[in-house]
């Protein structure tokens, strides 16, 4: 008997023969659907349109801020990643956020100020959204959507074709709120937990106090008040994240003092 495969199931193969396999900076496996060039220039395209939309400080001692403290991280990149056409932005906004999008593009609130309290706090969540740059993270979870979206689009093809149109649109509405808690967050946790290690170690071979990093935090969780349970949140608990910097800090402090004495010493302000 011959076998042929239903064309929905065939849709899901063809998405995970795309996945190229990497391996991420901490040592994870990583499979990626799209090339670098691809996210860089989505990376750039979403900034700009954010610069369009919303208000920025043009120039000013804040800039000047944010561009030093980059500056001094991405120096510790290796030398691809230095040569990104890295762009900062300040954008007038109260909420304390920052973010780093594929292509070398950072962007800090104005309200991030209040909670990071110096260059090495300031330096420790810019380091933490650089990290999720450099792990190529935005890559990899578009590319998981991808693959998660093509698999609900068969299964509910395939019960469609069984059961009828109402059973297809039950699996593929019941299917995406499983994939968002049991695949797409957890593994966006760890995206986080991964992008803390690399902005940590980032900051100390920066010449920036990586025990810094837990006085951000604790900042965080004291301007942010109650949140939501780890178990449904992209982000790791605060205190776990806490407890996680501080335990992993002391190995870094060698590090640190190393950066300095070899002259990196950033004088940003703040």
């Amino acid at each position: 008997m011959k076998y042929r495969m239903p064309a929905a199931c065939l849709a899901v193969v063809l998405a995970l023969a795309a996945c190229a396999t990497t391996t991420s900076p901490t040592g994870r496996t990583q499979y990626m659907a799209y090339s670098d060039s691809e996210l860089n220039q989505m990376g750039a395209q979403a900034f700009t349109e954010m610069k369009t939309k919303q208000k920025t400080l043009a120039g000013g001692q804040q800039s000047a801020y944010v561009q030093c403290v980059v500056n001094a991280l991405v120096k510790q990149l290796p030398s691809d990643w230095q040569k990104l056409p890295w762009e900062t932005a300040v954008f007038v906004d109260d909420s304390p956020n920052a973010f780093a999008l594929p292509g070398g593009k950072v962007g800090v609130n104005t309200g991030m100020f209040g909670v990071a309290r110096n260059q090495d706090q300031l330096a420790a969540v810019i380091g933490h959204e650089i990290g999720h740059v450099y792990a190529r993270h935005t890559n990899e979870r578009v590319s998981r959507q991808s693959v998660t979206s093509a698999g609900l689009a068969a299964v509910g093809a395939l019960a469609g074709a069984r059961y009828g149109q109402g059973a297809s649109d039950l699996v593929t509405q019941g299917g995406g709120t499983l994939a968002q808690l049991g695949l797409l967050l957890p593994f966006s946790r760890v995206q986080e937990t991964e992008a803390d290690q690399i902005g940590q170690r980032l900051m100390a071979e920066s010449g920036f106090d990586p025990a810094q990093a837990v006085d951000l935090w604790q900042n965080m969780v004291a301007a942010s008040g109650g949140r939501s349970p780890e178990w449904l949140s992209t982000h790791p608990d605060p205190q776990n994240r806490i407890q996680s910097l501080r335990q992993h800090a002391p190995a870094l402090q060698p590090v640190y003092q190393a950066a300095r004495q070899s002259g990196h010493t950033p004088r940003c302000g703040g």
